[in-house]
């Protein structure tokens, strides 16, 4: 993993309360009401309560014993009700980085896979790259949803951040870079409020 891939060192002043919102999901809406657009069909899905995640951490200077990132990444995802089904660490290579993916793909515990690491413009980021050929769908919104609130604490240097998402066999995968602040962020701010109603559309009928 590279230092670059951290050009989102947000100095986020955001609130993330213990309440979070995470769990408001707008069940209050009327069935039959079709006046809210793409928002009315979010009730045909279900959404987990509990989400099983994997956390990857793309590194080659790192150990799972060493790895403060994927510790905070752990460290609010189980604060927040859901659970950590596995930790891996892999290098910065785009063939093990696949492998990696895939064989958590197909793990029946695992829901939702957050990688950290690779996702700068360094010739060894190679994150994105290894995990974009498998998705079935790509979820553009995170990435931009990433650096355009990045923006607000870092200007235009948040351009430079490459973060990702999309869905494998009804898996939602995501790319955070690998700083622990940057990581942090991406999980606080965009998974956890939407993992659950990602997964109902993903792993729906």
């Amino acid at each position: 993993m590279s230092d670059h891939d951290d050009s989102g060192e947000h100095g986020h002043n955001h609130d993330h309360g213990e309440g979070g919102g995470h769990d408001d999901h707008g069940h209050g809406h009327d069935h039959d009401d079709h006046s809210h657009g793409e928002q009315s069909h979010q009730h045909s899905h279900l959404e987990l309560e509990t989400v099983s995640f994997a956390i990857v951490t793309v590194s080659t200077s790192r150990n799972l014993e060493n790895d403060p990132g994927g510790d905070r990444l752990q460290e609010l995802v189980e604060a927040d009700g859901h659970e950590v089904a596995v930790r891996e660490l892999v290098g910065d290579e785009t063939e093990a980085i696949a492998a990696t993916v895939e064989a958590l793909v197909d793990r029946p515990a695992v829901d939702a896979i957050v990688l950290t690491g690779g996702t700068g413009l360094s010739p060894e980021d190679v994150t994105v790259e290894a995990v974009r050929a498998l998705f079935d769908q790509a979820i553009p919104g995170f990435g931009e949803l990433f650096r355009y609130l990045s923006y607000e604490d870092i200007g235009p240097r948040a351009l430079l951040s490459r973060a990702f998402a999309g869905s494998t066999d009804g898996v939602a995968i995501f790319c955070l870079p690998g700083s622990k602040t940057g990581a942090a962020f991406g999980m606080e701010e965009l998974i956890l409020p939407t993992v659950a109603h990602i997964l109902g559309h993903t792993q729906g009928e």
